[in-house]
């Protein structure tokens, strides 16, 4: 199961650099690719929001 990141992202790049897998790209909000997401969660730790999280 891969984590997501929904609408309360404020886009502040705190989690793009977590992520060892480098699944997470910008846009409005960032987003994190299914197919290269290795559930570690190292995003979900660092989001300031909460925003990232197991889908």
């Amino acid at each position: 199961m891969a984590y997501i990141i929904d609408e309360g992202c404020i886009a502040c790049g705190a989690c793009m650099g977590e992520c060892p897998s480098e699944a997470i790209s910008e846009g409005d909000i960032y987003v994190i690719s299914a197919d290269d997401c290795i559930d570690c969660g190292a995003c979900a730790d660092v989001c300031p929001t909460g925003s990232a999280k197991p889908e």
